[in-house]
């Protein structure tokens, strides 16, 4: 949810990327990192322009009680303002206080467009439809809204999701529908731009958005990993564990796999680097422990609040059942940084360097206003939007709280955890930079929902999904596994280059109703393409949180996203357990149930992270790694045969392991 923040040179030292190259590896492969540079006054303008924003979503969300095409599209008229004064026509334009009059034009009549509507919706509703489709002022309304649209995208997301639009816009032309109908059901209709995810966009997300930018202005990311520091610093390897706690909680509020890599990753992977993790492992580390935050509850990103509308339930019912899956993902990434470093024979960092625990006490207020949005969230006694809005407060009031306490001067003079990231008081400067930010960071997530909407648009209008239904359908026949495996494949495919809000979208309206119509529970069906969205930003080719942790690290870029993919294994076996046995995500099932399940998938991920690593007691040969990885992911598989297997083989290698070392002492 958040952008990825500006760096400070003595964020890093000689043996990691230093802030500049950060950038340059951003500006490369990240969309959201390409933006104009204001200076002066229309810095200032900019500014207000997006406080404006922001201030404006949270009326409307908590107190106007507007249509919903109003709404609607006032929001996406407003985006597209503010996304043409953010972002350039190509990469690299770092100009100062320019804005072509191309841009200019683009601006005025995209927001135009869309702005069209909101003044002439109810006209709009009640006009016969063939009277809509007849006068060439509203197709070409809609169609330069949808364009100019795509051109945003293009420059705040990237092409991957503008072509696959572009491909189903094609195929809608395919099927016989003429450019007014096109137009029609892509603008005008509830199916389209105006779809589901805008419409959750506009009312929830944006503003969980503002509030992830509250919550890291009062220092809370700093908290945690100083928290997560004096837990784990001391043990072997520790900075390592330290970047998959700190990098759990701190991505959980920024809801970003690109921007808390680069956040968490200036502290932790120097700190990998110098106690002896390779370049590579430690950028891995760090950026598979990022994009699992957004898998973390009780935040999890955009893409949850989506999931909640689209399956009709209470959103604490999305992060209760989303506990179990997420410990299990993170615990995978813990043992294999432990026994990585046992592997190499790493040390922790000394005690005396750490924060104590005890002393960190006093800085607990800090959790505050995550403590008040679970309470209100869970107990469903208010909307989700009212939550975030109370818990905007707290933060305001924690952060005015900090300036009495000196909790900034401590974090600044403390430990490294700081990162030179919070280093003033709170004032009100910072509530109006926290604005800024949470107004900036909702243009890609906005534009993404709005071209996923029209990505469903046009499955709808053609009835493609029931084909692609009964084609993988009739692909798998009645093999369950080999369906989840297409679904899996398609999902990271689609997912690679586009943000996890959009990839969701694009699979809850695709791969989960094939899911669902293999016998899969809903529920399990769009927790299973939520988490292979997610992953494709560390999986190769195309893998950009683990092309930032590479920049921070001097690494190998395609050797980080290999090894990010072999730490985050969890992820990729993961969704297989809860779609074959759903009582991991707490459905059609007992607490004896949840128990064992939970038991032998913890055990199944032991012996799996043990295998790929290759080391557990000692070195591992091949039959050892390969009894470890066969006996975890027969323990993985639910059923009590293939538990009993699976502990029997993992038994087996563990023994082997053990008379081999006796025999070498």
């Amino acid at each position: 949810m958040a952008n990825v923040p500006k760096l400070n040179p003595t964020d890093f030292d000689a043996s990691t990327g230093s802030a500049a190259d950060v950038e340059a590896v951003m500006r490369k492969f990240d969309r959201e990192s390409n933006t104009r540079v204001w200076e002066g006054t229309p810095k200032i303008i900019v500014g207000v322009v997006l406080v404006a924003f922001s201030l404006f979503c949270l009326y409307v969300t908590l107190f106007a009680n507007l249509m919903a095409q109003v709404r609607m599209t006032s929001f996406l008229g407003l985006v597209i303002i503010m996304g043409f004064l953010t972002y350039p026509a190509k990469k690299g334009h770092v100009k100062p206080n320019s804005l072509p009059w191309y841009d200019i034009v683009l601006m005025v009549l995209g927001a135009g467009a869309f702005f069209f509507y909101a003044f002439n919706a109810n006209a709009i509703l009640n006009m016969r439809l063939k009277e809509l489709l007849t006068n060439p002022l509203y197709t070409i309304v809609a169609v330069t809204g949808i364009l100019v649209m795509g051109e945003l995208c293009r420059r705040s997301v990237g092409l991957p999701i503008l072509c696959v639009a572009i491909f189903f816009i094609a195929y809608t032309f395919l099927n016989g529908k003429t450019l007014p109908r096109t137009a029609y059901e892509m603008f005008y209709g509830d199916n389209g731009i105006l779809g589901t995810p805008v419409s959750v966009c506009s009312r929830y997300i944006v503003v969980f958005i503002i509030f992830g930018a509250f919550l890291e202005k009062t220092g809370v990311s700093a908290f945690f990993i100083n928290l997560a520091n004096s837990l784990t610093g001391r043990f072997a390897g520790g900075p390592a564990k330290v970047a998959v706690i700190s990098s759990a909680l701190c991505g959980m509020v920024s809801g970003s796999s690109v921007g808390n890599t680069v956040t968490t990753g200036s502290v932790t992977i120097p700190m990998m680097k110098k106690t002896g993790y390779r370049a590579e492992f430690a950028g891995a580390v760090e950026a598979a422990a990022s994009t699992g935050g957004q898998i973390m509850p009780p935040i999890m990103g955009a893409a949850a609040f989506l999931m909640a509308d689209y399956l009709g339930v209470p959103y604490s019912n999305i992060i209760v059942r989303a506990i179990v899956p997420a410990i299990l993902y993170f615990l995978g990434i813990f043992i294999a940084v432990h026994l990585e470093a046992k592997k190499l024979g790493l040390k922790g960092i000394d005690p005396a360097m750490l924060p104590r625990f005890r002393s960190l006490l006093k800085d607990t207020y800090l959790l505050l206003p995550l403590i008040v949005l679970i309470v209100l969230v869970c107990s469903n006694t208010r909307t989700m939007q009212f939550s975030a809005a109370v818990a905007i407060v707290v933060a305001i009031a924690v952060g005015f709280l900090n300036n009495l306490t000196g909790y900034y001067k401590r974090a600044a003079a403390g430990s490294a955890a700081a990162g030179g990231e919070v280093v003033s008081s709170f004032t009100p400067r910072t509530i109006f930079d926290a604005l800024e930010q949470g107004g900036r960071s909702c243009i890609t997530v906005a534009v993404a929902c709005g071209i996923a909407g029209v990505i469903c648009g046009c499955i709808t209008v053609t009835g493609l999904a029931n084909k692609l239904i009964s084609a993988i359908v009739g692909v798998s026949g009645n093999s369950m596994l080999l369906g989840l495996f297409l679904t899996m494949i398609c999902c990271i495919v689609l997912g690679m280059g586009v943000p996890t809000t959009a990839t969701y979208c694009i699979m809850a309206s695709t791969c989960a109703p094939i899911l669902i119509q293999m016998g899969v529970p809903a529920i399990a069906a769009h927790f299973f393409v939520f988490y292979y969205g997610i992953v494709a930003d560390i999986t190769p080719p195309v893998a950009l949180a683990a092309y930032a942790g590479a920049a921070i690290a001097k690494g190998k870029p395609m050797a980080t996203g290999v090894t990010a993919t072999r730490l985050a294994i969890g992820a990729f076996i993961i969704p297989f357990v809860f779609a074959a046995s759903p009582a991991l995500l707490f459905i059609d099932t007992t607490a004896i149930q949840v128990i064992v399940v939970t038991i032998t998938a913890t055990l199944g991920m032991m012996g799996v992270a043990a295998g790929l690593s290759g080391y557990l007691l000692t070195n591992m040969n091949i039959l050892e790694r390969l009894l470890c990885i066969g006996g975890g992911l027969a323990l993985i598989v639910p059923g009590t045969l293939t538990d009993i297997i699976g502990l029997a083989v993992i038994a087996a290698g563990v023994a082997l392991q053990f008379f081999r070392r006796k025999r070498a002492a």
